[in-house]
C-alpha cells in the first residue's frame, strides 16, 4: 500500500508539477509552418505557452526552426525561461544573422548585448569591426560603449583609429576625455575671424 502511495505521488509530481507544461498549445507555431520534428524537440524541452508566443515572434521575423529550438535549449542550460524574442527580432531587423544571435543566447547575454549591437550597426561600422567588438563583449573583455564609439567617430576618427584604441584597452573615461578635447579643438578652430579693413578717412 505504501509503495502504491509513493508511486502515485511520483506520477502526480511528474504530470502536474508546477514546472511541467504538458498542455502547451503549439498550434501557433504549426500555423507559421514549423516542422513537426521541431515541435517535437520543443516538447522534449518542456516549452511553455509563454515561450511558444516568444517563438511565434521569431518565426514571423523569419528566424529558422533550428534557431527557435536552440534558444529554448540554451535557456534551459541557463535554468530560466526564454523571454528574449524582441531582442532576437531587433538583431534580425538590424541585419544580423542567426549565428550571432545563438552565440548571445549560448552566453546568456542576448538582452544585455542586443541593444548595443543594433547601435553599432547604426554607427555604420564594418561587419568585421562589429564582429570584433561583440566577441570581446561576450568574452567579458573591455570595449568602448557604443555611445563613446559614436562620439569619437563624430570627431573625425576613422574606424581603424577607433579599433586601435579598443584593441589597446581604452576605457570609456579615456574616450570621453579624448572626444571632449577633439571637440573643443574643432570648435576653437571654427571661431577664427577675418579682419575687415575699411577705407580710412
Amino acid at each position: 500500500m505504501k509503495c502504491k502511495f509513493i508511486l502515485g505521488a511520483a506520477l502526480f509530481s511528474q504530470f502536474f508539477g508546477c514546472d511541467q507544461h504538458l498542455f502547451t498549445d503549439y498550434r501557433p507555431l504549426d500555423q507559421l509552418g514549423m516542422w513537426s520534428s521541431s515541435v517535437e524537440e520543443l516538447k522534449k524541452l518542456n516549452t511553455s505557452d509563454t515561450e511558444v508566443m516568444q517563438l511565434t515572434k521569431m518565426k514571423k521575423a523569419g528566424i529558422s526552426d533550428d534557431a527557435c529550438v536552440k534558444v529554448i535549449a540554451d535557456a534551459r542550460q541557463h535554468q530560466h525561461p526564454f523571454s528574449n524574442a524582441d531582442a532576437a527580432v531587433n538583431l534580425t531587423n538590424a541585419g544580423y544573422g542567426e549565428p550571432i544571435i545563438l552565440e548571445m543566447t549560448k552566453a546568456d547575454q542576448l538582452d544585455i548585448l542586443s541593444g548595443d549591437a543594433v547601435m553599432l550597426r547604426l554607427l555604420g561600422l564594418s561587419d568585421s569591426a562589429v564582429d570584433v567588438i561583440l566577441h570581446k563583449r561576450m568574452k567579458g573583455q573591455r570595449t568602448l560603449a557604443s555611445a563613446e564609439i559614436g562620439r569619437l567617430k563624430n570627431t573625425g576618427l576613422t574606424e581603424g583609429q577607433i579599433m586601435e584604441r579598443i584593441n589597446r584597452g581604452m576605457t570609456d573615461a579615456e574616450a570621453d576625455k579624448e572626444a571632449a578635447y577633439r571637440e573643443a579643438t574643432r570648435n576653437h578652430a571654427n571661431t577664427g575671424f577675418t579682419r575687415v579693413h575699411g577705407r580710412r578717412r
